[in-house]
């Protein structure tokens, strides 16, 4: 059996630069619960937000809720799992299977870096199709994501391919440029 002593010592020893991100699905409102016992084991944790206006018959409110309701993404060592699956509120690695899969980098900083734009952002449905754009000026300087058009406003759209889920941003026409489609080569049979 291993100590605890032992169990945090083994946490605090991996090298950030050897983790990577993977999404922890956690139970029904316990995001923010498991975020924290995530930080208190050594993890880096990351559980992004958004404000929304809520209006009832008498007040305004301004609230804050997750981009992501039921996961919370946090960097660690897929072979050494144990104190993140222990954690308060953690149900499970998202992956195939048993198998934890990594989530990349750039997709995290992207979500970090809209969040921390003071841009408005909001969940939004997963897409496949569009029009890639890099961002050139602005707050969001050098984040790639699909450019859309809802309501006569451009949006950015970034997502987090191994949940299925997406966030945009509202950004100004003139900020985008298109990126290039890779180049496909056709096969040709003989």
């Amino acid at each position: 059996m291993i100590s605890q002593t032992a169990a945090h010592d083994a946490v605090s020893t991996f090298t950030p630069a050897a983790q990577a991100w993977f999404a922890v699905r956690v139970r029904s409102n316990h995001e923010r619960i498991s975020a924290v016992h995530l930080g208190e084991r050594g993890y880096e944790e990351f559980t992004p937000s958004y404000k929304i206006e809520r209006r009832w018959s008498d007040r305004k409110k301004e609230m804050e809720q997750l981009l992501f309701p039921g996961y919370v993404f946090c960097r660690l060592d897929p072979q050494d799992r144990l104190p993140v699956l222990t954690a308060p509120g953690v149900v499970g690695l998202v992956g195939c299977g048993r198998i934890p899969t990594p989530i990349p980098d750039l997709e995290i900083e992207r979500i970090r870096t809209m969040v921390q734009s003071g841009l408005l952002v909001t969940p939004w449905p997963f897409l496949e199709l569009g029009q890639t754009v890099l961002i050139e000026h602005g707050p969001l300087a050098g984040v790639e994501g699909i450019l859309e058009e809802v309501k006569g406003k451009c949006r950015l759209i970034v997502s987090i391919n191994l949940l299925r889920r997406s966030v945009c941003a509202e950004v100004d026409r003139y900020w985008v440029r298109p990126v290039k489609a890779p180049h496909r080569t056709a096969i040709l049979s003989h």
